[in-house]
């Protein structure tokens, strides 16, 4: 799974750090921080702080599929 954060559009809030606290969490600064690329058992917890974030900064998309037709890399 892809985690991506408008930071134009975060405001800080903080739903997403209550409903996922594994993924996101702010800095001493109190900046939004998160992990881009959290394993697949979060995917439940993503998807809920994205819908609660009252800014809609918060997209959640399914890592892309290993396909066994795709080309070996060189």
């Amino acid at each position: 799974m892809q985690i991506t954060v408008d930071m134009n559009l975060c405001e800080s809030h903080g739903q997403c750090v209550f409903a996922a606290p594994e993924v996101f969490s702010f800095d001493d600064e109190d900046y939004l921080v998160y992990d881009a690329t959290p394993g697949d058992a979060l995917l439940g917890k993503a998807e809920k702080a994205a819908a609660v974030c009252p800014a809609r900064a918060i997209t959640v998309t399914a890592a892309p599929a290993a396909t066994a037709d795709a080309p070996a890399a060189p």
